[in-house]
């Protein structure tokens, strides 16, 4: 059994729709940048910890996944508010960023950690095309304060990588992963590996 621990109902969706067959365990980790910490090692280590977070039972894998926005040097999260969700959409206009998510996959023979990264380009946008955006309440629980497979689709030029991973979870990753380490009753189905 594969054990998502994230209440993340994008990753859940993804997973569900890939044919895996899956509990959720939330894990409840807090998500702090540490001071000089670069992206890739951060959601890393937050991937990490979320998979040590909850109870795994032999046989069991969980997976631990974390996602960020980064344009420049800076680290994007979930918006605080409406006022930070306009200040990181004016960022994002006109502009190319990376969203990076990592993974932990916690199984019987010990951890497997990664990430992936895909660049993606917003259009230029105007004041009033923001506000509705964040008007609309999608931004709020969004790294980089978008939904790509949402209302913000239309603002999206270009992606280079993986799209599920700017969803929120690098869902072709994962699968080479579990199969690297035997894991095929992760679908239910009976897909072949």
């Amino acid at each position: 059994m594969l054990v998502l621990a994230s209440q993340s109902p994008r990753r859940r969706e993804i997973l569900e729709r890939a044919g895996f067959e899956l509990s959720v365990r939330v894990s409840g980790v807090p998500e702090d940048l540490l001071a000089g910490e670069h992206a890739d090692a951060y959601v890393r280590r937050l991937a990490s910890a979320k998979a040590a977070a909850v109870p795994r039972e032999a046989g069991e894998i969980v997976l631990g996944a974390d996602t960020v926005v980064v344009l420049g040097g800076d680290v994007m999260e979930k918006p605080r508010d409406t006022a930070h969700a306009i200040q990181m959409l004016t960022m994002l206009s006109g502009a190319e960023h990376r969203v990076i998510t990592g993974i932990c996959l916690r199984y019987d023979g010990g951890l497997i950690c990664d990430s992936a990264e895909t660049a993606v380009r917003f259009a230029p946008l105007s004041r009033t095309e923001i506000e509705d955006y964040v008007r609309s309440g999608e931004p709020m629980d969004k790294a980089g304060g978008y939904a790509i497979q949402g209302l913000a689709a239309k603002f999206i030029e270009r992606i280079d990588g993986c799209y599920f991973n700017v969803v929120g979870l690098p869902v072709s990753l994962v699968y080479r992963h579990l199969k690297e380490i035997g894991a095929g009753l992760m679908l239910g189905r009976n897909l072949p590996m």
